[in-house]
This record gives structure tokens, C-alpha cells and sequence, in this order.
């Protein structure tokens, strides 16, 4: 599966909060380097955390913000494969283990980067804006109407699968909600914004909503041997809700003909040919 989507992320921004915020930092070891180039050595990470509290988790966009009572904050954004975990001291490290943060109480936070995906950093507080750039619309955190929504994918040009895909239109939607999105909305990928018509467009309003939401409400969506785990290791419980993604080949929920898989950039896309139009 490629990187944890907004769903999965958000889920996991909840869990940090709950569990690391309050906790200071006693230890950092960092036995992969180039999951923090952007923090510069090991040593240099170590000093700048070592005896720091943590004091919230948030999100922005596709990155999770750790504010720090220093004045800093941790950056962490996840690439293919890569995931966060919490630990007891005494556990075996796993393979692709990255950066150990101990706590002075309750075990450790862990970094799991086998394929170096990952970013972890620090940057001054006032800086986080300007160091992420600018960002799409969050359908987690930004209520919006389905008026303002088709506004935007109107202003786009392109198939409808790389516009949901684009992280300045929305953020966090990748090859995993984008298919659902529009399964659900009962459109194909490679249908362009100016061929749609108005009842289209809140079909995929609606879709793009509700299927967010409602992976949230179910933990996120394991995919794979490689998939999304939630920070205690657990698969996500919307993982059974996945009507086309990675699919093909199995009957279409909606239609008596199978899912179809087709070459889309430099991946796949899911679908179904019956009733996706």
C-alpha cells in the first residue's frame, strides 16, 4: 500500500494525543539516519529532544505536528511502509526501525521506516506553516459546502482520479479513497470536471464526505501485507469496507460483472465498468 491516507492519519494524530501528550523525552536513538536528514545527525536530534515534554499532537494536511514545551515542533510525515508505534522499552526492535524516542514514564514511541520514506524533523513553532506550504481542503477538519466543493473541481482540468489525488485541491486522499470516492459517486476515473453535471457533482461531494468520515469512525483501512496499522498495531476496522481497491477480478458490489484494475500513472486504478459512467 502506499503511505497512510487522510483517514489513517487522523486516527493516528488522536491516538498520539492521547497517548504521548504530557510525556517527556528521556532517550532518542535514531538507528536509521535518512528518515531525519532534514533533522541533521543523530546527535544533533538527541540534543534538541532529550528532556523536552510533549505537549500536543496535531495535524496539518498529511503531517503530524508535535508541539514541544521547547518552542519547537516534531514534524513527522509517512511514506509507503512506514508507520508509527508505541513500545515498551524491553520489546525487540523491529526490522526498519528508525528513531526510539523513551519517555521518562510509559515505554517509547517508535519510528518504522524499512524503505526510508519517512521525515522526521524539528522546526521553530513559527515556522511550520512556511516549512509545509500550502494545503488543499481537509474534509476531516474543514466543514464544506457541496456549492464550494463543486467550485473546485470545476477550476480543475484533468481526470477525476488525479484531481482528488491532488493534495492542493484536497489533502490526504491517495489511490485508495480516490477509487472508493468514486465508486461510491458512480463515476470513472478518467471523466474530466467540465463533462460532469450539477447532480454528479453532489454524488461526489457526497461520496468524498461520507466515505471519509466514516473511515474515521471505523479506524482507517488496512490494505495489504504492507497496509496501515494503528499505533498499537491493530489493522483498521474499515478495512472491510473496501468495495474496489485492490479488488479485481471479485463482483462488483453494485453490478453483476467483476472489478476491473487498469494502469493509472504510475499505478492502478479500481472499478467498476457497470455502473461507474
Amino acid at each position: 500500500m502506499s503511505s497512510a491516507e487522510l483517514p489513517e492519519l487522523e486516527i493516528l494524530r488522536r491516538d498520539l494525543d492521547k497517548e504521548v501528550s504530557g510525556k517527556k523525552i528521556k532517550a532518542v536513538d535514531v538507528p536509521g539516519k535518512k528518515s531525519i536528514a532534514r533533522a541533521g545527525t543523530p546527535k544533533a536530534l538527541a540534543t534538541r529532544l532529550t528532556g523536552v515534554k510533549i505537549e500536543r499532537v496535531t495535524r496539518k494536511g498529511t503531517w503530524i505536528s508535535l508541539a514541544l514545551d521547547s518552542g519547537d515542533v516534531m514534524l513527522v510525515a509517512l511514506g509507503a511502509k512506514s508507520r508509527l508505534r508505541r513500545a515498551q522499552n524491553k520489546d525487540a526492535l523491529e526490522p526498519g526501525t528508525a528513531v526510539v524516542l523513551t519517555f521518562t514514564q510509559h515505554g517509547q514511541l517508535r519510528l518504522i521506516d524499512p524503505a526510508s520514506t519517512a521525515e522526521l524533523f524539528l522546526v521553530p513553532s513559527d515556522e511550520v506553516a512556511a516549512t509545509i506550504g500550502p494545503l488543499g481542503l481537509d474534509l476531516v477538519d474543514e466543514p464544506v459546502s457541496w456549492t464550494k466543493f463543486g467550485e473546485m473541481v470545476l477550476r480543475r482540468s484533468g481526470k477525476l482520479k488525479s484531481i482528488l489525488m491532488d493534495p492542493t485541491m484536497l489533502v490526504g486522499i491517495g489511490a485508495m479513497y480516490s477509487d472508493e470516492i468514486l465508486f461510491a459517486a458512480g463515476l470513472r476515473y478518467d471523466r474530466s470536471p467540465d463533462t460532469l453535471s450539477t447532480q454528479e457533482i453532489r454524488r461526489l461531494y457526497r461520496a468524498s464526505v461520507e466515505i471519509i468520515h466514516d473511515s474515521v469512525k471505523h479506524g482507517g483501512a488496512s490494505v495489504g501485507d504492507d497496509g496501515y496499522l494503528t499505533l498499537s498495531g491493530a489493522r483498521g476496522g474499515y478495512s472491510d469496507m473496501i468495495n474496489v481497491f485492490r479488488r479485481d477480478g471479485e463482483m462488483s458490489p453494485r453490478a453483476r460483472g467483476p472489478i476491473v484494475k487498469s494502469r493509472f500513472g504510475n499505478g492502478y486504478t479500481y472499478y467498476c465498468e457497470q455502473t461507474q459512467v
